[in-house]
């Protein structure tokens, strides 16, 4: 079974909204996890201005030889976005479904 590491969900503007660290090896403390998010929320931010086809969303996967890092982003431009094992399956549908849960409880939520 594919190990996910950790899930981000960041803001339109950058900012870390949730984080969760599901690894059990080298966690990494609350300044670290908002400086991934901060980076990452940039680097989107960039290759969509850099990207010469029009309509780009950004980058939706990033492979390294020891995790991925793969992105949704909503229509309103939350990012969602979670560092799992190389070669994960259904990572995309697992991120849909994460956004589909956070639209039914957080954002009908009045007291959010």
């Amino acid at each position: 079974m594919a190990a996910i590491y950790s899930l981000y969900i960041i803001n339109k503007s950058g900012g870390l909204i949730f984080y969760k660290d599901c690894g059990t090896k080298g966690r990494m403390d609350t300044n670290d996890s908002l400086r991934v998010a901060s980076l990452w929320h940039s680097m989107h931010a960039i290759s969509q201005q850099l990207s010469p086809v029009n309509g780009c969303s950004g980058i939706e996967l990033l492979q390294a030889d020891t995790f991925d890092l793969h992105c949704f982003q909503s229509l309103p431009g939350t990012k969602f976005f979670v560092v799992c094992e190389p070669g994960t399956p259904h990572m995309k549908s697992l991120l849909r479904y994460i956004y589909e849960l956070y639209t039914d409880y957080v954002l009908k939520n009045p007291f959010y």
